[in-house]
């Protein structure tokens, strides 16, 4: 105890006198987020110095090892840390689905090479990656995928297609999921990782009902993608995953504690104050749940973390997250009145409100829709019979 309270002092005065001004702010909206990658763009040179600061400290990934560009902190000195960023409002340095997804599946399927390869370029900001999972055909059932992987000796050979691949068209890379046998469903499936800059690969942007293209289709034609960049087994990708859906779910699950840039657990009511008292108790009752699932996520994140977890927990973390975060967007609409849906002005911010709203309509199918959670929960938590 007596060496993590001076963790925790020698880490409040680091980051007293390194974090800038400018990064104590709350971000605005998901444009304010440093998410890296091999031309990023800062929104700021203190961005861009506070993203260098914490990557040469291994804080982008903390609990990461040291040799991997981690902070090697212990669960306790990351939770410390966690809390003297919060203490001052400390923005996250780096978003990444590298960090949130593909790290933990390289940390425990990648080869060392791969490892030593890939993360500290993570950990660094220096490559920004997305996720090849859904398909046209292959939503809700994604081991019924049908991009093809094709052995050619030296390389793999990919033909296929993706959809709602996250900000695919600024990507420098992107695991994959791809098919390389026919004989079982899911064990015909490998996990591959290929540059976005590869002949063959395109994207095209979808635009959503909130007027934002964060998703895009993306096309694979002759991708000859190298042996090496397979990672786990051939045809056991589905190991890798449904453990990489953990974590993906792990990170849904945070949007109900605010998400990017949102409001913490509790917040609510003392940002919108409004004037209506059925209104003020909704957001009251709202604050109240939100703090709950606050404790139970801590709880959760460190069992799941050491390996303690039900397999299914990411499944009912992800769907009560889910609707908390919808759950909020609506409250802040309702506190809104019709000023909330303003869609250009700039009073409204070029109608954030309303946008983030629709946007959280996404939450319900993003990682697994909402239906297929609850199944799973109904399955295998509560070990009701299928249908």
């Amino acid at each position: 105890m007596a060496d993590l309270d001076i963790f925790r002092s020698e880490t409040r005065a680091w980051l007293e006198a390194n974090c800038p001004a400018e990064m104590r702010e709350p971000m605005r909206s998901e444009a304010d987020a440093c998410w890296g990658g091999r031309n990023p763009t800062f929104q700021s040179d203190a961005q861009r110095h506070w993203m260098e600061l914490m990557a040469e400290r291994g804080w982008t990934v903390p609990h990461w090892p040291k040799d991997y560009g981690g902070g090697g902190l212990s669960t306790a000195e990351t939770k410390v840390l966690k809390e003297e960023m919060a203490r001052i409002g400390a923005r996250s340095p780096l978003t990444s689905f590298g960090i949130s997804m593909l790290g933990p599946a390289l940390l425990k399927f990648g080869t060392e090479e791969q490892k030593k390869h890939f993360l500290p370029e993570i950990a660094r900001g220096e490559i920004r990656w997305c996720q090849g999972y859904s398909e046209p055909g292959a939503g809700s059932d994604l081991a019924g995928l049908a991009t093809k992987a094709e052995d050619k000796g030296d390389h793999w050979l990919i033909n296929g297609q993706k959809v709602w691949t996250s900000y695919a068209d600024k990507a420098d890379w992107i695991f994959c999921l791809v098919r390389t046998s026919t004989e079982s469903k899911h064990q015909g499936i490998s996990f591959v990782l290929f540059d976005m800059t590869t002949p063959g690969v395109s994207t095209k942007p979808i635009k959503l009902i909130s007027g934002y293209s964060p998703f895009c289709e993306t096309f694979f034609d002759d991708v000859k993608v190298p042996k090496d960049q397979v990672v786990g087994e051939v045809n056991r990708g589905w190991d890798v995953a449904k453990y990489l859906l953990g974590h993906e779910r792990e990170m849904i699950a945070g949007m109900g504690l605010g998400g990017m840039g949102g409001l913490g657990a509790g917040s609510l009511g003392a940002a919108l104050k409004p004037d209506n008292a059925l209104l003020r108790a909704d957001i009251a009752a709202f604050d109240v749940d939100a703090l709950a699932f606050a404790a139970m996520s801590e709880r959760f994140f460190e069992m799941f973390k050491a390996g303690e977890a039900h397999p299914a927990s990411p499944s009912m973390m992800k769907y009560a997250g889910t609707e908390l975060n919808k759950r909020r967007h609506e409250l802040v609409m309702a506190a809104g009145g019709s000023d909330a849906l303003e869609w250009d002005s700039e009073r409204s911010k070029n109608g954030k409100n309303a946008r983030d709203w629709l946007r959280t309509k996404g939450n319900s199918i993003e990682g697994g829709t909402s239906e297929i959670q609850l199944n799973i929960v109904a399955k295998h938590i509560l070990g009701l019979p299928g249908a």
